[in-house]
């Protein structure tokens, strides 16, 4: 064998091992998924004995949503850098996002809000129920028109939204499981524990989780900072991320929430501006002329 084809073998098998990196984050996201799902459950298991050992549960569990949008931002990222994109990393990312950012968070929601709170006789529980499923019904739906349009990137029929690679077309359904993560690790301790009060929080809870469900199928638009670290704004890019994670080592609780905040409400924001940058139709003068033609 000579050097030129050894070469040739190595980096081919380079090549092959680039192309399991992106789908070892996409692992890494299903991991955190499970994860949340088990500590949630067993959560669940001892919410009215023991509240502060649940909260732990329930904060790991809103931790490992956490680490499961960076693993889920990554792989997407070094797909795109190291040019490994594939079909099935594609629909396997899709499937990963159902588990860990639609079944996960209303797991987790269930057992930390609504199942500590009312019991399956109390009607608010159906509800609270219901509300969850249209959640991860509403999740499912963003994820299959985003691989719809990620596949076919025209449009397809009057009316229907523009592809824009710089923004995401409804709410993201990882930062939509963010906010209620950031919440729940920003008071991990169970609603039943504050007595009538949980009640009123638990239904809160619910409304947020049927607003988060509304902005995903929602036509609203979401910046998706694909083209942020690009040419000289990289340096700016590389700061704010070392400021970002000194900011989570030491406040994690008040930076994951106050960040989740400002996402999920930064499209509505835009929404509402551009409704008052519309410009009002003119009204016609009357002139004489006009009139003439009216008579």
């Amino acid at each position: 064998m000579t050097e030129e084809t050894e070469e040739r073998t190595e980096h081919k098998g380079l090549k092959k091992g680039l192309y399991l990196l992106p789908s070892a984050f996409t692992a890494a996201n299903i991991a955190m998924g499970f994860l949340a799902i088990i500590w949630s459950v067993r959560g669940f298991q001892i919410v009215a004995e023991k509240a502060e050992k649940a909260s732990a549960y329930f904060d790991y569990a809103a931790v490992a949503i956490g680490l499961a949008i960076l693993f889920d931002t990554l792989d997407g990222r070094v797909a795109r850098m190291t040019k490994t994109t594939t079909e099935i990393g594609v629909q396997l990312d899709s499937f990963a996002d159902v588990l860990t950012f639609g079944v996960a968070p209303i797991v987790l929601g269930y057992s930390w809000a609504i199942g500590a709170v009312y019991n399956e006789q109390n009607q608010i529980h159906g509800i609270g129920v219901f509300v969850l499923f249209m959640y991860v019904m509403c999740g499912a739906f963003r994820l299959a028109r985003f691989n719809l349009q990620a596949l076919r990137p025209r449009v397809l029929k009057e009316g229907s939204a523009h592809v824009d690679k710089k923004n995401f077309v409804g709410l993201p359904i990882p930062p939509s499981a963010g906010l209620l993560a950031s919440i729940i690790h920003f008071n991990p301790m169970p609603l039943n524990h504050y007595g009538e009060a949980g009640g009123y929080y638990a239904i809160l809870i619910m409304l947020l989780m049927a607003v988060l469900g509304f902005l995903m199928v929602s036509t609203l638009r979401y910046s998706s900072f694909k083209s942020a670290g690009t040419g000289r704004s990289s340096i700016y890019l590389i700061i704010g991320l070392a400021a970002f994670a000194m900011g989570v080592w030491l406040y994690s609780k008040y930076v994951l929430l106050i960040l989740s905040i400002i996402y999920v409400s930064h499209g509505i924001i835009w929404y509402l501006i551009s409704l008052l940058r519309k410009p009002k139709q003119e009204e016609p003068e009357i002139t004489e002329q006009n009139l003439d033609t009216v008579s």
